[in-house]
């Protein structure tokens, strides 16, 4: 994050958070094969790192019938600073809700694969890019409809606990909420930290990472 000049917050402040998505390097989709790191500091300033699986990618539904002409969002990687509030998705259950615009490729070819390096269009707007969870009652295995472009939970347990911490940080600091988008290539360079909570979440180990190993890992700390 150092190295792209983002912001890490901190302030040595409890529940001030960073909420950071990573996005694996593969062009298929309709997996909840990403991941969100919640990093901050909880009761007496307890240093905290949470790691979710998600989806950062649209499913493979949206893919093949785009919403937009112009294509399916992909959200652009980047730091967007205040850009989330709480609020309901779709005016049904509470989530991060897009509240500044962001920037998305669209993928327009219509098939099940989002070709990166191909995406060229870029829009900056709101699109309702929402952070929000899959199934309200268990974890879906596969996107489908559930992701139009938005940062997608798969667990329903895992999306409580996300919510919890939001609702706490509100409370200190007010109704935003920043959301920084990295990609798998970006920590590739520390491979051994990113193979290491890659394998934990796999593996079905509880999501607290050492906040050491994921913090020099997304810093670019050595």
């Amino acid at each position: 994050m150092n190295e792209k000049g983002y912001t890490f917050f901190d302030g040595n402040k409890k529940f001030n958070l960073n909420l950071i998505g990573i996005r694996r390097d593969n062009a298929g989709t309709n997996k909840f094969d990403d991941f969100m790191a919640v990093l901050y500091k909880g009761e007496g300033l307890k240093e905290v790192c949470k790691v979710y699986p998600i989806t950062t990618d649209p499913g493979e539904h949206w893919l093949k019938h785009p919403i937009n002409p112009k294509g399916t969002a992909v959200l652009v990687p980047g730091q967007y600073r205040g850009t989330w509030k709480l609020g309901k998705h779709q005016n049904n259950y509470e989530a991060l809700v897009q509240r500044k615009p962001v920037k998305v490729w669209r993928d327009n070819n219509k098939d099940e694969v989002i070709d990166y390096q191909q995406l060229k269009l870029v829009n900056e707007g709101y699109f309702g890019i929402n952070i929000h969870r899959s199934n309200p009652y268990t974890q879906s295995y596969l996107v489908n409809k559930w992701s139009a472009g938005c940062q997608v939970f798969q667990k329903i347990e895992d999306y409580k606990e996300f919510m919890e911490l939001c609702k706490n940080s509100s409370a200190l600091y007010g109704n935003s909420f920043s959301y920084t988008l990295v990609t798998e290539q970006d920590l590739r360079k520390h491979l051994d930290k990113w193979l290491f909570i890659v394998g934990s979440i796999l593996n079905g180990e509880n999501n607290n990472v050492p906040i050491q190993n994921f913090q020099e890992t997304v810093n670019g700390n050595h």
